[in-house]
């Protein structure tokens, strides 16, 4: 039965894609706003402006955006049974503008989908905020913010969720990253399209996690370098994957980002699970990201550290929690042709430490994926082939396949 479903969706994929000619692909040359000066650490990406209102005097802006995914996946384990979900992925709701005066700027974002607010728990607040913040424009440089939204970790993890090449990120991003905290943020950054150029970012945040019910203070810290040697990115084109500009110059992004969770709660930090016991982690990541003529190449280094990574009860009673502790890369390119079909491809290597291998398994990800960009990252279709191989130990090892198809549509 499982393998009638498996063909028809196949098939469903199969004509979508071949009948895509159908819709106009549309590539709309608009004003852009100037997003990675004003909100630098959002999930944020957009070539538009979403729907405003602005009041005659100027004394305040409401700008409101909205993003969906839906999709469904088709998960064979090989060696078990097989199955078919389809889900609301993300179903995003933002607003964003200015009160009294154009440098006094906020940005809310929402978030209703199950798979973007969690399980609610007892005692646990609810996940529906993902970003409340304001920020202050000092010049055309620098901004600053206070209240809870990303912190400036590797770049797949800034860049907004809706603007992948891929439906989703990476099984490293999912491990090591460093997420959205409550805290200090700012950023300089000294852009230029036609010389060397730079952007510096640092957050002081209290290192639990978005919407915490038990913070330990401020934490954490995290800073974050990015060098541009050729020049900025057209369009802000370090915001999005694909080289959808088609940048008539190669461009080149070199960054690094270091994090240190002082008594950190939870297993990765921002997120987890909740440890027995607390412990203080380091992150490092390292990336790259390259654009030229439809061509896009994107790397990435990610590790994690800490000095006892395994937890117990303090009560004696058996059973232990740990910290991912480890490293992992991923490799990533694709062409655009002008026909807006892209290919994407990328692997994942995934490896713990020693010392948590009889937990986490060593993980490798092959993934190809079409995409169809109708309206470029705001109107999408995309389809993903993914096989996967874990090992967790000598003996013990399992392998996945699944296919994917989704459609994002957002302002």
């Amino acid at each position: 039965m499982m393998k009638s479903y498996y063909r028809y969706f196949a098939l469903a994929v199969l004509m979508l894609f071949l009948g895509g000619e159908s819709i106009q692909a549309q590539t709309v040359s608009r004003d852009l706003p100037d997003d990675d000066n004003r909100f630098p650490m959002l999930p944020y990406y957009s070539y538009g402006r979403g729907l405003g209102l602005t009041t005659p005097d100027s004394t305040y802006q409401l700008n409101i955006r909205f993003r969906m995914q839906n999709r469904v996946t088709y998960t064979d384990n090989l060696d078990n049974d097989s199955s078919v979900i389809g889900e609301v992925r993300r179903l995003r709701l933002r607003f964003d503008g200015f009160v009294g005066d154009p440098r006094f700027l906020y940005a809310i974002q929402l978030s209703f989908s199950p798979g973007d607010t969690g399980t609610l728990q007892e005692g646990q607040n609810l996940n529906v905020i993902r970003d409340a913040v304001f920020l202050y424009r000092a010049n055309p440089r620098l901004n600053l913010g206070f209240g809870q939204t990303k912190l400036p970790g590797n770049r797949q993890r800034v860049n907004s969720s809706g603007a992948l090449q891929l439906t989703d990120r990476s099984i490293n991003n999912a491990v090591f990253t460093i997420d959205r905290d409550f805290g200090l943020f700012a950023n300089y950054s000294n852009e230029n399209p036609g010389r060397f150029s730079y952007s510096l970012r640092a957050a002081i945040s209290d290192g639990d996690g978005r919407n915490t019910s038990q913070s330990n203070g401020l934490s954490a810290i995290t800073g974050r370098v990015e060098l541009m040697p050729f020049g900025s990115f057209l369009n802000n084109g370090t915001l999005f994957e694909g080289d959808l500009i088609r940048e008539e110059t190669p461009k080149l992004l070199l960054g690094g980002s270091y994090h240190y969770n002082a008594s950190a709660q939870r297993s990765r930090g921002q997120l987890g699970s909740v440890l027995f016991e607390e412990r203080d982690l380091r992150v490092l990541h390292l990336d790259a990201m390259l654009k030229y003529q439809g061509w896009a190449f994107m790397a990435a280094y990610m590790m994690r550290s800490a000095d006892d990574p395994i937890t117990r009860p303090l009560t004696g009673e058996p059973g232990e929690r740990v910290v991912f502790a480890g490293q992992g890369y991923d490799l990533q390119a694709s062409y655009l042709f002008p026909s807006n079909y892209e290919i994407i491809g990328r692997f994942s290597n995934q490896l713990p430490d020693s010392e948590i291998r009889a937990f986490e398994p060593e993980r490798q990800q092959y993934t190809v994926g079409l995409t169809r960009y109708v309206w470029e990252h705001a109107l999408k279709v995309q389809g993903e082939l993914t096989y996967e191989t874990r090992v967790l130990t000598d003996i013990s090892n399992s392998d996945l396949l699944y296919l994917r198809f989704q459609i994002e549509i957002g302002i």
